[in-house]
C-alpha cells in the first residue's frame, strides 16, 4: 500500500514537472518574440529620431517598447515561479529517494548480518537435510535461492536509487543555474525599463514644446478621417444597393423558376387525368365489372428541383444582402474564421492604434478609425484576405483601396500608387499598392476594418499577434 502511494506521488510530481516544462517552453518562445519586438522598435526609433517633427511617433514607439518590456518582465517572473516550483519538486523527490536509499541500505545490512551468522556450508546443508520430507527439502532449497536473488535485487535497487538521486541532483543544479540566469535577465530588463521610462519622459517634454505643430497635425488627421469616413460610407451604400439588386434578381429568378415548375406540374397532372379518363372509358366498355378500378387515386408527381439557384445554408447566422451569393457568403465566413490570424497588411511597426488617444503633456485629443503602421517609403501594402476590390480612390493626393470580403470591408490608405482596379479579385498577400511618405517624410500605412453597417472595427483584433 505504501509503495502504491509513493508511486502515485511520483506520478503526480512527474505530470506537474511535464506541464511546467511545456509552459516554460511557451514562455521562452514568448520571451523571444518580445525581445524581437523590442529590437524592431529600437531600430525604428533610431531611424526616425533625428527629425524634430516625429516626437509623437517616437512617443508611441517608446510607449509600445515599455509595454513589451513590462510583458517580458512578467514572463520572466512566471518563468521564475516555474523554476522555483521545479526546484521544490526536485528537492522533495531527492529527499524521498534518500530516505528510500537509507531504508534499502538498512535492509541490506540486515541481510548481510544474517548471511554472516549463517555463512557455514554446514549450516546450509543442515538446514536442507533437517527437512522432514523431500518436498520440504525442495521448498527449503527454493527459499535459499529466492533469498539469494532477494539480496541481489537489494543491491540493484540501491544502485538504481543512487543513480536516480544523481540525476535529480543534476536537474536541481540545472534549475538553480537557470534561475540565476533568469534573475540576471530580470535585473537587466528592470534597468532597461527605467531607461525606457526616462526616454518616454524626454519625448513627453518634446511634445509639450511642439504643441502647436501637433495641433495642426491632429486637425489635418481629423479632416482626413472625416473624408475617409464619408468615402467608405459611400462605397458601402453603393455595394449594398448593388447587392440588393442582385438579391432581388435572384429572388425574382427563383420565383419565376418556381412558377414554371408549378406550371409544368399542373400541365403534367392535366395530361395524366386525360389519360386516366381515356383508360377508364376503354375499361368500362370492355367490362362493367371493373368500375371499381376506375376510382384509383391520382398519382402525385415529385417536385422538380429549381436549377440555377443555390439556397442559403440553414443556420442561425443572420445573412446580409452582401452575402446573397455563394462567393459573398464564403468570403464573409472565411474572414470571420480568420479573426485574430489574418496576415499584416504591411511589414512595419504600429505607431497609432485604434480608438481615441491623447497627446501626453498637452490638452490635445484625437481618434483613429484604424491602425497606423510605420513602414519604409515604397513598401508593399497587401490584402489580408480573399475578396473583391470595391473601390480605388484618391484622398488628399494619396491612393486608397477598399476591398470587400462578403459583408466586411478592409481599407488601405496612404499609398503612393495602386496596383489593382475596381472589380478585381484579390487574395491574401496580393499587393494592392506602395506606401507613401507622410507629413514627416516617413512611410506610413493606415489599415481599417469595417462591417456592412459602416462601423469601424479594431484591426488588431483581426490580424495575428506578432
Amino acid at each position: 500500500m505504501i509503495k502504491k502511494i509513493f508511486l502515485l506521488f511520483l506520478l503526480s510530481i512527474s505530470m506537474t514537472v511535464l506541464f511546467a516544462q511545456q509552459t516554460k517552453e511557451e514562455l521562452q518562445r514568448k520571451q523571444q518574440d518580445l525581445l524581437k519586438e523590442i529590437r524592431d522598435l529600437n531600430n525604428t526609433l533610431k531611424k526616425i529620431k533625428s527629425s524634430k517633427n516625429k516626437s509623437l511617433a517616437n512617443y508611441n514607439l517608446v510607449k509600445q517598447k515599455i509595454a513589451a518590456r513590462e510583458e517580458l518582465i512578467q514572463n520572466i517572473n512566471k518563468d521564475l515561479r516555474i523554476l522555483d516550483n521545479n526546484i521544490y519538486v526536485n528537492t522533495v523527490e531527492i529527499n524521498k529517494l534518500r530516505k528510500e536509499l537509507d531504508t534499502l541500505k538498512r535492509e541490506y545490512a540486515k541481510s548481510l548480518e544474517f548471511a554472516y551468522k549463517n555463512r557455514s556450508n554446514y549450516d546450509y546443508l543442515n538446514f536442507i537435510f533437517s527437512a522432514v520430507t523431500f518436498n520440504d527439502a525442495i521448498k527449503r532449497i527454493t527459499y535459499l535461492k529466492s533469498y539469494r536473488q532477494y539480496r541481489e535485487q537489494q543491491v540493484a535497487d540501491i544502485e538504481n536509487t543512487q543513480n536516480l538521486i544523481g540525476d535529480k541532483l543534476a536537474t536541481l543544479n540545472n534549475n538553480k543555474k537557470e534561475k540565476s540566469n533568469a534573475l540576471q535577465d530580470q535585473s537587466k530588463q528592470l534597468v532597461d525599463l527605467e531607461e525606457d521610462r526616462k526616454e518616454q519622459n524626454e519625448e513627453v517634454n518634446k511634445l509639450k514644446s511642439q504643441e502647436k505643430d501637433l495641433a495642426t497635425q491632429i486637425r489635418k488627421r481629423e479632416t482626413d478621417r472625416g473624408n475617409m469616413q464619408r468615402a467608405i460610407s459611400a462605397i458601402i451604400r453603393r455595394e449594398l444597393a448593388e447587392a440588393r439588386k442582385k438579391a432581388e434578381a435572384i429572388a425574382k429568378a427563383k420565383k419565376a423558376a418556381e412558377d414554371e415548375r408549378k406550371r409544368k406540374i399542373a400541365e403534367q397532372r392535366r395530361q395524366e387525368r386525360l389519360q386516366q379518363q381515356q383508360a377508364q372509358a376503354q375499361a368500362q366498355a370492355k367490362n362493367n365489372a371493373n368500375n371499381a378500378n376506375n376510382n384509383a387515386p391520382e398519382k402525385s408527381l415529385p417536385d422538380e428541383p429549381v436549377t440555377g439557384i443555390t439556397p442559403r445554408p440553414k443556420t442561425d447566422r443572420a445573412f446580409s444582402d452582401l452575402e446573397s451569393t455563394d462567393e459573398g457568403r464564403a468570403n464573409s465566413i472565411n474572414f470571420e474564421k480568420g479573426k485574430g490570424a489574418l496576415p499584416w497588411p504591411a511589414n512595419g511597426i504600429p505607431t497609432t492604434r485604434f480608438g481615441p488617444y491623447t497627446i501626453p503633456g498637452t490638452m490635445l485629443r484625437g481618434k483613429s478609425d484604424g491602425l497606423y503602421i510605420s513602414v519604409p517609403v515604397g513598401a508593399p501594402v497587401k490584402a489580408v484576405a480573399d475578396g473583391e476590390v470595391s473601390s480605388v480612390f484618391d484622398l488628399g493626393g494619396e491612393q486608397a483601396v477598399t476591398v470587400r470580403h462578403g459583408k466586411y470591408f478592409t481599407t488601405y490608405s496612404h499609398m503612393s500608387s495602386a496596383n489593382v482596379s475596381q472589380g478585381q479579385t484579390v487574395g491574401p498577400n496580393t499587393v494592392l499598392g506602395r506606401a507613401a511618405p507622410n507629413d514627416t517624410g516617413e512611410g506610413e500605412v493606415l489599415f481599417m476594418v469595417t462591417n456592412e453597417k459602416g462601423v469601424f472595427l479594431n484591426p488588431e483584433q483581426w490580424i495575428r499577434r506578432r
